[in-house]
């Protein structure tokens, strides 16, 4: 069942357009990674989702319906966000700041239901137990299971995650991308997350959007987008692709160095 339809969205500054022509269809309990290099206009497209960046042409669709015809409360009982800047500007404990998230079903004051919402979170991350802790005291890896939690007590159908292993080590980025596939399967949502990390993505995602130069390179399941061709082509990287145990994994070999003239 299609969630969320993305149809030829297209974004851009002043200075240079961002997005070209972006189409893209994601179900529901699915897994898509967006790839591309730095500039190839990931986080756009996320936020262009969550419309905190609002296209100059095209159109997305959740579940039928437009998001530029939504309100700000109905959009936000619907799609998660998840940034990549996590850091807190003041002190909060982890309760609160995952309180937060109910914000879109709160109509008065904090009820019992919200409370045990967050309780049951928590306690879904394994985290309960930093409940009472200041989030500004937390490792990056505590600090993203805790934003995880914030987007899943707005009961969201759309989970979007803007690179969720970054800064974190091998072991976190594990476990973060483990929860996700988790609750994407459990709650029976959708999450579409842009990543770097190619054996990440291809790993735990069911479908891989490849962009390159703003605009959708490939689209489909890991085997068929992540290939030597298509990394030499984007990231101008020689790599080896191969699976092993049904996992793809990629080896990069050697940046392609343009030639100088001299």
């Amino acid at each position: 069942m299609v969630t969320l339809i993305v149809k030829d969205v297209a974004f851009g500054y002043a200075s240079a357009p961002v997005l070209a022509g972006v189409s893209l269809e994601v179900g529901t309990k699915e897994i898509v990674a967006v790839l591309g290099p730095n500039g190839a206009g990931k986080s756009t497209l996320l936020k262009c989702i969550d419309r905190i960046l609002h296209p100059q042409h095209g159109s997305i669709l959740l579940d039928g319906e437009e998001i530029s015809q939504m309100s700000r409360l109905e959009l936000a009982k619907k799609i998660g966000y998840i940034p990549q800047s996590l850091a807190h500007a003041f002190s909060i404990t982890v309760f609160d700041a995952v309180l937060m998230g109910r914000r879109p079903h709160i109509s008065w004051r904090t009820s019992e239901e919200d409370t045990e919402k967050v309780l049951d979170t928590l306690k879904m991350l394994h985290i309960e137990d930093l409940a009472m802790r200041d989030i500004n005291e937390l490792s990056g890896g505590q600090m993203q299971q805790v934003f995880i939690a914030r987007a899943l007590v707005q009961e969201p159908d759309v989970l979007l995650l803007d690179e969720p292993t970054s800064n974190l080590d091998i072991r976190h980025q594990l476990e973060v991308m483990h929860t996700i596939k988790s609750i994407v399967r459990k709650h029976e949502i959708s999450a579409i997350m842009a990543i770097h990390d190619l054996n990440l993505a291809a790993r735990y995602a069911d479908k891989i959007v490849l962009m390159n130069g703003g605009g959708i390179l490939s689209v489909g399941n890991p085997a068929t987008v992540i290939t030597p061709e298509n990394i030499r082509l984007v990231f101008k990287v020689d790599a080896d692709v191969y699976e092993k145990e049904g996992k793809l994994h990629v080896v990069p070999l050697r940046a392609i160095v343009r030639a100088t003239q001299g």
